[in-house]
């Protein structure tokens, strides 16, 4: 992830392979990696089971809380593309059971377009 990117609040992508090595044993069997995202020290990763947002708090990020989304509960979702001052796409997520979609920023360089094709794959 580029620092830039990163301080900016922009969601880049991360290694298939780090986040298996990282998060094994989060993982249930047969639930294979499609996708995953940081953004500063939060990551939020696209299984074929869930999505799983991953939220480091504190000023040393020793504290974390991991949120498990199943496709299910998933109700709503849109993508804003990037406009000519506005260089960030944003992804809303809406869950059954919280008032407020769940919201990422990506760069206008990012691939928001798989990230829309993985969860209308298990959404719809």
């Amino acid at each position: 992830m580029g620092l830039f990117q990163g301080l900016m609040g922009n969601a880049s992508e991360v290694s298939i392979d780090d986040i298996i090595e990282e998060f094994a044993p989060m993982f249930i069997e047969d639930e294979e990696v499609e996708k995953a995202f940081k953004v500063i020290r939060d990551m939020f990763i696209f299984t074929n089971k869930r999505l799983l947002l991953i939220d480091k708090q504190g000023l040393t990020g020793s504290k974390t809380e991991y949120l498990s989304i199943p496709y299910k509960n998933i109700r709503l979702f849109s993508r804003e593309s990037a406009g000519f001052l506005d260089e960030d796409a944003e992804l809303k997520i809406w869950v059954a059971g919280l008032s407020t979609p769940i919201e990422k920023s990506f760069g206008s360089n990012s691939s928001i377009q798989e990230v829309y094709q993985i969860l209308s794959k298990y959404v719809l």
